[in-house]
């Protein structure tokens, strides 16, 4: 049975939340008890050692980051609830981090328990903060960082220094500037989801890329590409028109 507290300035949220886990994690969660200021979640974590905490990310004048950077050793699973707009809970996904999107929903909260088994090192959890608070400064900007998940643990990219991605059955290599490359455990589907608004183009079923980083098109069929690490890439024929539609607006 995981453990688990909420934090929350709003009554409102907690009840909902607390509903919803009653409903669907009584068998694996059990929830201790709410709170609705910084210091009150702290001395809680300190006290009940949680498994998970549920932390809301605007906590009366502070945040859920505030709390965090004052605790040592992040021992706990973090699930974020936010009421950000869409453009800030990108960053999350960019970031790796389980966000619940307010007013919470009931798949979406079985499906963040899912993932507690999902275990990362205090070293990974401080990167994924590190690139979760760069994107939310810059939520509409280009400057971009992703979370990588890779064999080892995970990487921290900037969307720039990626060339292309091909996928590899449920696996997705990414190839990057400098010539090195990344295999993941995700889909390509999952790449395309997160980066098609910032200047790529899914060009065949199996490759995605980066359309600031074409060096030419060569006509035919459906035509290829070819990229400035030198790869040629085939443009599928049913996706050749709207694509040269992109890469003329690039």
């Amino acid at each position: 049975m995981l453990k688990a507290i909420i934090i929350d300035d709003e009554q409102h949220c907690i009840d909902r939340l607390s509903n919803l886990i009653a409903q669907t994690a009584s068998s694996t969660v059990s929830l201790i008890n709410s709170y609705t200021t910084i210091e009150d979640g702290l001395q809680a974590i300190h006290k009940f050692q949680p498994d998970v905490v549920f932390l809301d990310v605007q906590i009366h004048d502070k945040t859920g980051f505030d709390l965090l950077t004052m605790i040592e050793h992040i021992n706990f699973e973090v699930i974020f609830t936010t009421a950000y707009d869409k453009y800030a809970v990108k960053a999350f996904r960019f970031s790796a981090i389980d966000y619940l999107l307010k007013p919470v929903d009931i798949d979406d909260l079985q499906q963040a328990l899912k993932k507690l088994d999902d275990k990362v090192s205090k070293k990974e959890m401080s990167g994924k903060f590190e690139v979760l608070l760069h994107n939310l400064k810059d939520i509409r900007g280009a400057s971009k960082r992703i979370s990588i998940p890779t064999i080892n643990g995970f990487s921290f990219l900037s969307v720039s220094e990626i060339i292309r991605c091909q996928a590899e059955i449920n696996y997705t290599t990414i190839y990057l500037k400098e010539k090195q490359k990344l295999t993941v455990a995700k889909t390509l589907k999952e790449f395309e989801e997160l980066l098609t608004e910032y200047n790529f183009y899914r060009i065949h079923n199996s490759h995605l890329i980066n359309l600031a980083y074409v060096k030419s098109y060569n006509k035919g069929k459906g035509g290829y590409v070819s990229m400035i690490d030198q790869s040629e890439i085939e443009v599928s024929t049913r996706r050749k028109e709207d694509f040269l539609k992109r890469l003329a607006s690039v």
